[in-house]
């Protein structure tokens, strides 16, 4: 990361919490304090109004930035009872985009607004359900599969199976299950649609080559499968 795009980054994160110290600065970006104290300088040289609370660490002046996206207490609410939710997914990448983009959000709340959000944060909690332990880290690369129509590779274990079989697939839907991300696309091996756990998937190849629309239809797709369900 250059330091301009460290420096943005900084005052991104710098809106969105009320307190950071250096550490947790120099962790989030994985460089020195010292690197952390010539960054907070150089925003200081810019005309942004670092506040630094001695023993603490840095702030921005109260009403430095006023946003024209302006949240209400409930939305801010939802936002922060949606990030908990989110932590239970088994997928790392979903889990950090979703970060990155509460950290963007958070950045323009207001003062008091923030200060509210941050109390519900530290006092709700959701339990895990007891299931099988498994994780993935490819959802964030098949919703771009979905989206451009891009053909993908993967190499899937059934459940309770010990062979792996290799597949090229036209994704194009997602649902969840029980806490489970499942992929819906149209398998060149089995010639139909099938449904496939994303934490299942051994080995994921985003490819280049671009697949034509089929106007898939994911209620279409569920009644057929109650359907074949009952014959």
């Amino acid at each position: 990361m250059t330091q301009l795009a460290r420096l943005i980054s900084l005052l991104t994160l710098l809106k969105s919490k009320r307190l950071l110290n250096s550490t947790e600065i120099a962790n989030r970006f994985n460089v020195s304090v010292r690197t952390v104290y010539r960054d907070i300088k150089k925003l200081e040289e810019a005309g942004v109004p670092v506040v630094t609370i001695e023993g603490r660490g840095y702030t921005l002046m109260d009403g430095y930035t006023v946003s024209p996206v302006q949240f209400t207490q409930k939305e801010a609410n939802a936002l922060v009872t949606a990030s908990h939710l989110v932590q239970q997914s088994k997928d790392a990448s979903f889990k950090q985009d979703f970060d990155d983009a509460l950290t963007k959000i958070q950045s323009v709340f207001r003062t008091s607004i923030l200060e509210k959000s941050e109390i519900l944060k530290k006092n709700i909690y959701v339990f895990k359900g007891w299931d099988e332990d498994l994780s993935s880290n490819t959802l964030a690369e098949i919703q771009l599969a979905i989206t451009n129509f891009h053909f993908i590779e993967i190499h899937y274990q059934k459940i309770n199976h010990q062979d792996i079989s290799q597949r090229k697939v036209e994704p194009v839907a997602l649902y969840s299950s029980q806490n489970k991300w499942i992929l819906v696309g149209w398998c060149h091996l089995r010639k139909d649609y099938r449904a496939f756990r994303v934490d299942r998937i051994r080995a994921f190849s985003l490819l280049p080559d671009k697949f034509e629309n089929r106007q898939f239809s994911l209620q279409r797709f569920f009644e057929e499968d109650v359907y074949k369900g009952k014959k």
